[in-house]
């Protein structure tokens, strides 16, 4: 069952892999370009409450997240942001960091913290079918 972060996130549309534990999805709003968040799938509401075998799992999620992301675009650094201040569920947001101005299916995005804390206002909303394109493309590069 899908739960309140699943559903804010746009699971299951917005779907890159799912995995045992964990889902990892495209945010609607790309502070930068293929931004994802790293969901767990139980209902825990604190890191400290997860299953051991979620965190043997991310272990293999996040290796496939950077391969990921690196294979559609390369980044120069990767953030992971667990805030929890809205959203109860356990989540990361995942933000590849790039010092230059990338151009994606028309768009432009500039990561305008870079190099220091990301900018989570920033960024853009694209249409439907632009984020439609930037989940095939990262999904194509996604380790088997």
């Amino acid at each position: 069952m899908a739960h309140a972060t699943l559903d804010k996130f746009g699971y299951p549309g917005s779907l890159i892999r799912e995995y045992a534990h964990w889902a990892v999805v495209l945010r609607a709003h790309q502070a930068t370009l293929g931004a994802l968040v790293l969901i767990a799938k139980s209902d825990a509401r604190s890191f400290a409450a997860l299953e051991s075998v979620a965190f043997t799992e991310m272990s293999a999620v996040v290796s496939d997240i950077e391969a990921g992301l690196a294979a559609f675009r390369p980044y120069q650094k990767i953030n992971y942001l667990m805030f929890m201040m809205v959203d109860p569920q356990v989540h990361f947001h995942v933000l590849p960091r790039y010092a230059a101005v990338e151009e994606s299916h028309g768009l432009s995005f500039e990561d305008k913290g870079w190099p220091a804390l990301p900018d989570l206002a920033g960024g853009l909303k694209p249409s439907p079918d632009a984020l439609a394109a930037i989940a095939a493309s990262i999904k194509a590069g996604w380790p088997a």
